[in-house]
């Protein structure tokens, strides 16, 4: 087809490379921290004031991240584990086998991630062997895909937080414990766990600087793009949980396992006495008063 001013029209579309894959969301783009002026990462990160865990404001989060940590890293220390918080660490399975270093960072309970009926099911059995004899506090979370993760997560913090406040409570408030989590290689799941506890605990923390503190302890974390989208719909949840808490009315709210406030009534109940008594509005019935609703009218022969 020609143009008015004798220019033929193209149609670059037609040269497009066309692709059969199945459609996928956007990629989410996790960026490297800000560096401070010793070049490192910065993050700063404050405990949410909650009644389930205020033992958490006492924590001392100065120089979270290690001095050097991700300029320092090399390949060898993929095998050990990492303080993540003062009192959480993330791993894989040799570090949890690690009796001497388990004693020298005064662990007090294991939380394994592990995929069920497997091999590594079964080889999570030695690491938890450890923790019997060494009479450290130990679970495992069981998933059958990583998809179960996202269900799995309120529990791992309560899971997790419980520790801590017994603990907190066993030494009359001088220590919290450690919690190490870890999954066979330390990189995957376990680091899913760490994220999602991050963004439930903390103000401010959301996916991506969840993901940002976990990659700046331990370099060699890899959250490939479901775990991203995964972490990204718990996230939405979480702000979701939080805007009801903040909405709703203080006589009909109350405390979760969680640490996060949910109505203890999910719907509104009217009483028919209460129906009969409601006002009109006046606009409302200058406009339909008198007329009817029926849905046909008959028509004269």
């Amino acid at each position: 087809m020609a143009h008015h001013d004798g220019a033929v029209l193209q149609y670059p579309h037609k040269a497009d490379i066309y692709t059969y894959r199945t459609p996928t969301p956007p990629r989410i783009v996790v960026p490297p921290p800000a560096l401070n002026a010793d070049a490192v990462p910065e993050i700063a990160i404050s405990a949410m004031r909650n009644s389930s865990y205020n033992f958490l404001q006492k924590v001392n989060y100065n120089n979270l991240v290690q001095q050097n940590a991700p300029l320092e890293w090399t390949y060898e220390r993929r095998r050990e584990a990492q303080t993540i918080l003062p009192f959480l660490c993330l791993g894989p399975m040799t570090a949890a086998k690690d009796e001497a270093w388990l004693q020298r960072e005064g662990v007090t309970m294991l939380l394994g991630v592990r995929q069920k009926h497997t091999f590594e099911s079964r080889l999570m059995n030695s690491a938890l062997k450890v923790a019997e004899k060494l009479g450290l506090e130990h679970h495992t979370i069981d998933l059958a895909s990583n998809q179960d993760l996202i269900q799995s997560f309120p529990h791992n913090t309560q899971i997790i937080n419980a520790h801590l406040a017994r603990t907190h409570q066993a030494t009359n408030g001088q220590r919290l414990g450690k919690v190490l989590v870890f999954c066979e290689s330390g990189n995957e799941r376990s680091a899913g766990v760490v994220a999602a506890y991050l963004m439930e605990t903390h103000e401010d923390v959301d996916y991506i600087k969840a993901m940002q503190l976990c990659q700046a302890q331990r370099f060699c974390v890899n959250f490939d793009d479901s775990m991203k989208r995964l972490l990204q719909g718990y996230w939405d949840i979480l702000c979701a949980r939080r805007a009801v808490s903040a909405t709703a009315p203080s006589d009909t709210v109350m405390q979760n396992g969680n640490g996060l406030n949910a109505s203890s009534k999910r719907g509104l109940s009217r009483d028919e006495d209460d129906d009969d008594d409601m006002d009109v509005d006046d606009d409302d019935m200058e406009r339909f008063g008198g007329r009817s609703f029926a849905p046909f009218v008959d028509m004269p022969l």
